[in-house]
């Protein structure tokens, strides 16, 4: 596999992809608004060292809508938000997580793949680049096709 792996720094709200050692791509993104943590319930984004359990959403349209992982058979539109206020809308592609230390943010109540952190897409009236989330990690929907086909199942995340 490649020695590709992805950083969230979470203080400046931005997602890198790292190339033999060097940061080689970079977007904006929305983690959770309630901080940094890993308790179960919490709606916060997990820190530590994690990886791509599973890759979701391949050859689906931009603005696909996901509920519990499966598309809905729903395209985004404003139209639709305004049908369904208060959703929060997993769209285009989801890099679902899991950690990788065991204590920290894997087992129990810090289990990142059981609290269903993942990486999405969100609508494009979404802030990016400051704190938003339940506890995930928003991207732009462009942003996140450009990501994608870069990632693979077991990829290496760290978040902090």
């Amino acid at each position: 596999m490649s020695a590709a792996r992805l950083r969230v720094d979470l203080a400046a709200q931005r997602l890198y992809l790292i190339e033999q050692g060097v940061i080689t791509r970079g977007w904006a993104v929305s983690t959770a608004a309630n901080g940094a943590g890993e308790c179960h319930g919490s709606e916060c984004t997990p820190r530590g060292r994690h990886r791509i359990v599973m890759r979701i959403g391949e050859g689906c349209p931009e603005n696909t809508v996901f509920i519990g992982r499966r598309p809905s058979g729903e395209i985004y539109t404003p139209e639709l938000a305004a049908r369904h206020p208060g959703r929060d809308w997993i769209l285009t592609r989801i890099l679902w997580l899991g950690g990788l230390e065991p204590g920290r943010n894997r087992g129990g109540q810090v289990d990142t793949q059981r609290r269903f952190i993942y990486i999405h897409g969100a609508p494009d009236s979404v802030p990016m680049g400051q704190p938003g989330s339940h506890g995930c990690v928003r991207m732009r929907n462009a942003d996140l096709l450009e990501l994608f086909p870069l990632t693979f199942r077991g990829m290496r995340i760290d978040m902090g």
